[in-house]
């Protein structure tokens, strides 16, 4: 069973099934601040895990290991909701996502903001120490349809294991687009480095950094 109708959602209907919840409802605005909003994504959980004893997937998210977001009110949500269904689901998976790239979706997610950005032709800023751990829409079905049934009470960080430099991000985009970005250069910026289990590793083995991102720009670009 899908909870939910977002871009995560819709991109696992072909692995949808009664035995398993994959729950993929809830805030997806990062920035977001009304405690109401984070109130009505946990009161759903709670209410579908009280109608379905069967195994929980959850979405949260890899800014949990952002030292500069550990104040957020979207973190200590998806931390306070991680620890819930530690303390109360017998069967669990929690994938932390890095950045997803997919089809439609938050227009302000990086890939689409730069797509925007670029093809309209507007300046924009380019923070130089910035890194970014992507992730295609389409590899978290794949990954779960081989490996959910074979991990229990785990919790993962899922994203491509590679940290991008902004601008290899914004020269693959461009380069699809056949315009040149506009951008200043600034020498802000910071990331955060994660680990991840042998069985993410595995699942990405044998495709380089370039040929996913090249992937990346051709499907969604």
């Amino acid at each position: 069973m899908i909870i939910g109708n977002g871009l995560i959602a819709n991109s696992l209907k072909k692995i949808d099934s009664e035995n398993i919840l994959l729950f993929a409802s809830g805030v997806s605005n990062s920035l977001e601040t009304r405690s109401s909003e984070f109130e009505r994504e946990f009161t759903l959980l709670k209410k579908t895990l009280s109608n379905n004893k069967g195994k929980l997937i959850y979405f949260s998210t890899l800014s949990i290991h952002d030292q500069s977001k550990q104040d957020s009110h979207y973190v200590l949500h998806k931390l306070k909701i991680e620890a819930y269904i530690k303390d109360h689901v017998e069967d669990y998976l929690i994938l932390r996502i890095g950045n997803i790239v997919g089809n439609g979706g938050n227009p302000n997610t990086l890939f689409n903001f730069l797509k925007t950005q670029i093809t309209n032709e507007n300046k924009f800023v380019i923070h130089q120490k910035a890194r970014r751990l992507l992730l295609d829409i389409d590899d978290i079905a794949k990954f779960l349809n081989t490996q959910c049934t074979h991990l229990t009470n785990e919790t993962l960080n899922f994203a491509y294991p590679y940290y991008y430099d902004l601008k290899e991000i914004v020269g693959a985009i461009q380069k699809k687009i056949n315009k040149p970005a506009h951008y200043d250069e600034i020498n802000e910026g910071d990331f955060y480095k994660v680990s991840f289990d042998d069985n993410i590793a595995q699942f990405f083995s044998g495709i380089s950094p370039d040929d996913y991102l090249q992937k990346l720009t051709e499907k969604y670009i």
